[in-house]
C-alpha cells in the first residue's frame, strides 16, 4: 500500500482546517478510517493523520476522497483543490527552520492566523513585544552554546513575527505579566529602559491591552508557568490554548482543556492591575532601573 510522508513541517491553520472539514465530511458520509483508506490504497493511519494535518495533503488523495464522501460539484471541489495547494504551501517562517524549534513553528502558525491573542507570562515581555536588544538577550540567556549567528537569526525571526501587530486587521493581543517581569534585569539597565518605553506605546494601541500583576496580589490561579491562548474567525477551528517547556510544547484545543486556561486568566485579569493604570505602573518602574 502506499502511504503519505509525515510533513517536514509544522502544519499551516489552512491545513488544519481542511483537515477537520474532511473529517467531516467523512463522518457524514457515514465511513470508517478503515472504508476511506481503501478508496486510496492507503492505511486507515494516512487518512487520520491527513484529518489531524500531520501530512501534507495530496491532491489526488484529496480529490478521490471529496467524490467518496459525495462532494461531486465541479465548482466545490475545485474550490477544495485550490485551498489545497494554497494549505500545502510553507509558512513565511519556514526559512527559519535552521533555527525554529519544529514544536513551535505550530505556534508561528497559529499566532498568524489569530484575531485574539491572550496570554500569561511570568518570566519575560512576550516575543510579539520585545525590542532587539531585549530578545537578544534573552536567547543568549536560553540558548548559551548557540552561535551569534544563530541567535541573530532568532532574533529576526521574532521581529518579523511583529510584523501581524501593524497589518490590516490585527489580533487582539491581551498580555498579563508578572511584576517579576520587570524587576529581573534582562540585558542591562539600558536595554530594560528602552523595553519599558515599548510596552508604553505599545499599551496606547487600539488592539493591545497589557496589565501587570503586582507581587501584592498573592497567589493567582496560574502560577505553574506561562500560557497562551488563540482565538480564530473560522468556524472550523477550535479555540486552542499552548504551554511549553524546555524541551518542547503542547497544545490543547478539547474545550475544557482550553475553558481551564481561559478561567484562569479571566481570573488573573482580574487580579491584576487595570488596564488603564498599566502606562503609569510601567513607567514608576521605569525609573526604578
Amino acid at each position: 500500500m502506499a502511504d503519505a510522508r509525515p510533513s517536514a513541517q509544522a502544519p499551516t491553520v489552512l491545513r488544519v482546517v481542511l483537515g477537520k472539514r474532511l473529517h467531516q465530511l467523512r463522518e457524514q458520509a457515514g465511513l470508517t478510517y478503515e472504508q476511506a483508506a481503501r478508496t486510496l490504497d492507503v492505511t486507515h493511519a494516512t487518512v487520520r493523520r491527513m484529518e489531524k494535518a500531520e501530512v501534507g495533503l495530496r491532491i489526488p488523495y484529496v480529490e478521490k476522497l471529496l467524490h467518496t464522501y459525495g462532494v461531486t460539484d465541479p465548482d466545490e471541489v475545485g474550490a477544495f483543490l485550490a485551498l489545497t495547494k494554497e494549505a500545502n504551501k510553507p509558512g513565511w517562517w519556514h526559512r527559519f527552520r535552521d533555527v525554529l524549534p519544529e514544536w513551535f513553528s505550530a505556534f508561528v502558525s497559529l499566532e498568524g492566523e489569530s484575531h485574539e491573542i491572550r496570554a500569561y507570562e511570568p518570566h519575560y515581555v512576550p516575543g510579539l513585544l520585545q525590542t532587539e536588544d531585549y530578545a537578544r538577550a534573552v536567547f543568549r540567556a536560553g540558548m548559551p552554546h548557540a552561535s551569534d549567528e544563530d541567535i541573530q537569526r532568532g532574533v529576526a525571526l521574532r521581529m518579523e513575527r511583529q510584523a501581524l501587530l501593524t497589518r490590516d486587521k490585527p489580533p487582539l493581543l491581551w498580555v498579563v505579566m508578572d511584576e517579576t517581569v520587570f524587576r529581573r534585569p534582562i540585558g542591562g539597565p539600558g536595554v530594560m529602559r528602552d523595553q519599558i518605553d515599548r510596552l508604553i506605546e505599545a499599551s496606547a494601541m487600539t488592539q493591545v491591552r497589557l496589565q501587570v500583576m503586582p507581587l501584592a496580589a498573592g497567589p493567582h490561579p496560574a502560577m505553574y508557568g506561562p500560557f497562551h491562548i488563540f482565538r480564530f474567525p473560522l468556524e472550523e477551528l477550535p479555540d486552542v490554548a499552548y504551554s511549553e517547556s524546555l524541551v518542547g510544547a503542547s497544545y490543547f484545543d478539547q474545550r475544557d482543556d482550553v475553558s481551564t486556561f481561559r478561567e484562569a486568566l479571566d481570573r488573573m485579569c482580574a487580579q491584576a492591575a487595570p488596564v488603564h493604570r498599566t502606562e503609569a505602573i510601567l513607567s514608576e518602574m521605569r525609573k526604578e532601573i
